[in-house]
């Protein structure tokens, strides 16, 4: 069975607004036209996708489970519009996806081993704030993207390419400051807490980024643990940063998506992998999370 993405598109703006008057502005479209679009959909399809009242569109169960498969269908075709267009570029480079303090301190030293390699041609940073690495990846806004776990696995796959300790940030009068290392349990922090720490922190105290989130230990009203790296982009007079000896290593990943044959994101894997072994952080077998890490598995080569 065969449906328009135009229809689907509709279908999707009603169901995230749950209402067609903000869905027909968000489109750009009249509302009867909108309507019209959802009802033939549903008439294709054979089933009721919503139901409508005078205040409020809900989803039939039918709606939720077209809803849940349509959002990655449309990212992957918006993807490869958005891949075809800038394959046709002339002198086309790869995109590389990095958030400014989260490069594990490599991304000079990549930048500088591709830069004369064939098969990768020239690399583009595209700096990007927390989470937004897999969304670029999806969206063929970049190729390859360098960033810390966790993230969101969806359509990507990636390698290790580095692990490297997580220091705890504190205040400089705080009394473990001065230690020479900590336990998680003296910070009151949970191991399974480890990963999404940051993101918790700077969400739980109101704040926009890590800069602020620091200013906020510095005055001693948070502390949190962060990988050695990017606690070296952050030197402050008011933080101390102190070894956690229980803590999980960090894991620097190099990801594309899943299905991307190049040959130049296949060289890119390669030499984070390698730049990563030259700076003494390169991932070891026992710290890989999957099989062929630092290979660029799945790549043409």
């Amino acid at each position: 069975m065969a449906v328009e993405s135009r229809a689907v598109r509709y279908f999707v703006a009603v169901a995230e607004e749950r209402s067609f008057t903000r869905a027909a502005k968000r489109l750009g479209i009249a509302g009867p036209a909108l309507s019209r679009a959802i009802r033939t959909l549903e008439t294709e399809l054979g089933v009721r996708l919503l139901e409508r009242s005078t205040r409020v569109v809900e989803l039939t169960e039918p709606g939720e489970v077209l809803l849940t498969h349509a959002r990655p269908a449309l990212e992957a075709l918006d993807a490869a519009a958005r891949r075809a267009v800038r394959a046709s570029a002339p002198q086309r480079g790869l995109v590389l996806a990095v958030k400014a303090d989260s490069d594990g301190g490599l991304l000079d030293a990549l930048l500088a081993a591709v830069a004369a390699d064939p098969d990768t041609g020239p690399v583009a940073v595209r700096l990007c704030g927390w989470r937004e690495h897999t969304r670029l990846l999806r969206t063929g806004e970049a190729d390859a993207a360098l960033m810390f776990e966790p993230y969101d696995p969806g359509g990507i796959d990636a390698d290790v390419v580095a692990v490297e300790p997580r220091v705890a940030a504190l205040p400089a009068d705080h009394p473990l400051a001065g230690a020479g290392r900590v336990r998680l349990a003296d910070l009151g922090i949970a191991p399974a807490d480890v990963l999404d720490r940051v993101e918790h922190d700077i969400g739980e105290h109101g704040v926009h980024d890590l800069a602020q989130l620091l200013a906020l230990v510095g005055l001693g009203q948070a502390i949190t643990v962060l990988p050695q790296s990017v606690a070296a982009q952050y030197p402050r007079r008011a933080v101390s940063y102190v070894p956690v000896e229980d803590c999980p290593p960090a894991a620097l990943v190099i990801a594309w998506p899943e299905h991307s044959r190049s040959r130049g994101v296949a060289a890119l894997v390669r030499a984070a992998a390698a730049v990563a072994r030259s700076h003494g952080i390169g991932a070891a077998s026992d710290d890989l999370s999957a099989p062929g890490v630092g290979s660029g598995r799945h790549l043409s080569r």
